[in-house]
């Protein structure tokens, strides 16, 4: 047997907490780091490290001082700001792509060029460096239009306009606060899909689809967010469906990444929408998404950390194999979110029991206790046989709580309950 693996993960989130649970379920692992990770984490064995995630100059050395053996990056803007450059450089192991292959997530125009270079489907787009261009642009559009801040955004970028009055507004509050460039798209109506794709030089393997929630409350109403809550499997999505998907989004994209011949070792997300006329793209990330993995990873039967470590030292992907699980997650979040959240809210003491897991995402510990640090706090995932078993679970849970200045959605997984 090799000898046990000591891992670093990057980030200080649910999706992070997510990632060293899966880590330290394998036996393969003696030893997972967080850099920053949160104070949550620690209640599940996870070391945190008090490093930036753009600190990349500490983290290399913490790495080389524990002996760490490799390294896996959680958050986009570590990738885009080039953290696995940085490592490579120095001879370390390093899960996650290139900065080149990170514009992907980084600017949507140069996502958008990508897809249109490697006709791989997705809405008509049209990208603008100055204000007046875009304003007089709009009578070209029909209503509702998506409008993107064209960097990153952690997922709170997006607008979509409903009439003239929404858009004139939306473009003039990016372009007065500092956006280069904003993107059109046409609003693409249908069911939205969270796909990822883990890729090497050898090939790829995708992990269990899951649907998210970005709006903010039920119902899909209210401002974008980062995520409010996810689930898997998608059982309203046809088998017929899911093939074009990989026939005619997944197998281009893999495929463009090997024409540009970037450096990609690491997860594709693609967030799909499926319409009248077939899956269409509407964004990439080039990481996992938040807060889908916190229910993807507890699906898997392969034991994660080995399928990481195959993947970074170039073999060959082998299948991977799931469990006949459904997951359900439900986010927390800070009354507020995700405008102008509240800080500060004394979070309950939270056990973990059969069936129930709890990833953490902004949190603080004062005086023994966990409080609210902004945001979304953190998630609350059941693993039952089915759907309708694992939403009655997490429900039933979050019900006994008090929860003081913070909110959730009470319709997760319900696309898929309909």
């Amino acid at each position: 047997m090799d000898n046990k693996l000591k891992i670093l993960v990057i980030g200080a989130g649910a999706r992070e907490h997510a990632i060293c649970r899966a880590f330290l379920d394998s036996p393969r692992v003696d030893t997972v780091y967080c850099a920053p990770g949160n104070a949550g984490m620690q209640k599940t064995g996870v070391k945190t490290v008090p490093l930036s995630e753009l600190d990349f100059t500490g983290l290399k050395k913490f790495v080389q001082d524990k002996a760490v053996d490799w390294t896996f990056v959680g958050p986009e803007d570590a990738l885009v700001a080039g953290i696995t450059d940085s490592f490579k450089q120095a001879g370390l192991k390093i899960f996650g792509p290139a900065a080149a292959a990170a514009q992907l997530e980084g600017s949507k125009d140069f996502a958008l060029r990508f897809m249109t270079a490697h006709q791989i489907p997705t809405a008509r787009y049209q990208t603008f460096r100055e204000q007046h261009a875009a304003l007089a642009a709009l009578s070209d559009w029909n209503f509702p239009l998506v409008i993107k801040a064209d960097g990153l955004a952690a997922g709170k970028g997006v607008t979509i306009c409903q009439e003239h009055a929404d858009a004139v507004a939306t473009i003039t509050h990016l372009f007065a606060n500092g956006e280069q460039q904003l993107v059109f798209e046409e609003f693409l109506e249908g069911q939205e899909y969270s796909l990822f794709v883990v890729v090497n030089k050898k090939g790829y393997q995708i992990l269990p689809l899951a649907q998210d929630h970005k709006r903010a409350y039920e119902h899909d109403k209210g401002p974008n967010t980062g995520g409010m809550g996810a689930y898997s499997p998608v059982p309203q999505l046809a088998q017929a469906d899911y093939q074009r998907m990989i026939t005619e989004v997944v197998e281009p994209s893999v495929q463009g990444l090997r024409t540009q011949h970037f450096d990609y070792v690491g997860v594709l997300y693609i967030g799909l929408i499926l319409t009248t006329k077939g899956p269409k793209v509407i964004e990439y990330n080039v990481r996992l998404g938040d807060p889908e993995t916190q229910v993807v990873l507890p699906r898997l039967k392969t034991d994660f950390a080995t399928f990481i470590d195959d993947c970074l030292n170039e073999r060959v992907l082998k299948e991977l194999e799931f469990k006949q699980n459904a997951c359900l997650g439900v986010v927390i979040a800070a009354q507020g979110y995700p405008q102008n959240p509240q800080h500060g809210q004394l979070l309950p003491a939270l056990t973990e029991e059969p069936g129930i897991m709890i990833d953490y995402a902004n949190v603080v510990e004062k005086e023994g206790e966990l409080m609210g640090n902004g945001g979304r706090l953190f998630s609350v995932i059941a693993s039952a046989a089915t759907l309708p078993a694992a939403q009655q679970q997490v429900y039933a849970y979050i019900e006994r709580l008090a929860l003081p200045g913070c909110f959730y959605r009470k319709d997760i997984g319900a696309k898929a309950l309909r």
